[in-house]
């Protein structure tokens, strides 16, 4: 039997303006895609219509920034225009919507200067609030939700390289994040596991300024007797849970795991989650959100 053929990515790169959309494109050029900012939204079936002269920008990959600067943009018309190219079957679409907190979003125009395309004379809280009217259709039909509120540029890179990667992967990208409940759930997040209950190395002089990553923390999690048990439970849910989630064609999952601070038992718990995974044939990335806050905050104490 001869192998379904790779289809092509096309990821379409809207949300909200000052969120991180020309960033992601810049990234995603630089994970080999070919990179097209505000194209109208008129020209995106030319764009992607099969052909020699497409041949090569279909073979890496095509990233296509749209969002309200866009001439002829209209939410129901581009989410009609995806429908039609989905239905074509050759190229795998993805609709990732960058979304951030008002108040970071103010205080990047703020700091930048810019002015907000919807904004005209009035205030950029305005045009903000207009923005997010007007994308919400958008938001709600997007495959991929990434909040930059708290994202800074490594994460963001990170994100990108996880789930828009070029190659032949199956099964859903994997991204296991560790964090700190003072500071909240991350927002991305399918799946959270709160790992409070394990034994906490904060109360241990020696251990407090460390990390999870470290072996002598990581030895006094690894000691408490239900760490064992939980950890043998959580990892048989998800080898049950992932066959289903890519049977569904679903090509992102983040898996979130949180503690106090974000610096010890979050930690310790990503890293063994993302090598168990690692070893059963799973691509998973880890990212430790807290963390060097939270080391930080320790050292100075």
């Amino acid at each position: 039997m001869t192998a379904a053929p790779h289809r092509p990515r096309l990821a379409i790169v809207s949300g909200l303006s000052g969120a991180g959309k020309s960033t992601a494109l810049k990234l995603l050029e630089d994970a080999g895609y070919e990179a097209v900012d505000n194209l109208p939204v008129s020209l995106l079936p030319r764009l992607t219509q099969p052909g020699e002269a497409d041949a090569q920008a279909a073979q890496h990959g095509i990233a296509v920034g749209v969002d309200s600067r866009t001439r002829d943009f209209q939410p129901d018309r581009l989410l009609a225009i995806l429908g039609d190219i989905r239905q074509r079957g050759d190229l795998d679409v993805q609709l990732v919507y960058f979304d951030c907190d008002d108040d970071v979003l103010l205080r990047r125009f703020t700091a930048t200067r810019r002015r907000h395309p919807l904004a005209g004379d009035r205030p950029v809280s305005d045009g903000i609030a207009a923005e997010r009217h007007l994308m919400a259709p958008l938001k709600a039909e997007a495959d991929l939700v990434i909040d930059t509120s708290t994202l800074a540029l490594p994460g963001l890179r990170q994100v990108l390289a996880s789930q828009f990667a070029l190659d032949d992967q199956t099964g859903p990208g994997i991204m296991i994040v560790s964090f700190s409940y003072r500071h909240g759930l991350p927002r991305e997040a399918d799946l959270v596991f709160d790992v409070r209950f394990l034994r906490n190395p904060h109360y241990d002089e020696q251990l407090r300024a460390r990390t999870g990553e470290d072996p002598a923390v990581a030895a006094y999690i690894a000691a408490d007797p239900d760490y064992p048990g939980f950890f043998s439970r959580l990892t048989g849910m998800l080898e049950a849970l992932l066959p289903r989630y890519g049977a569904e064609g679903k090509r992102y999952l983040t898996i979130a795991l949180g503690c106090t601070g974000g610096q010890h038992r979050s930690v310790f718990v990503a890293e063994q989650l993302a090598q168990a995974l690692r070893n059963s044939g799973q691509h998973v990335d880890i990212r430790h959100r807290d963390r060097d806050q939270a080391l930080a905050d320790a050292t100075r104490k």
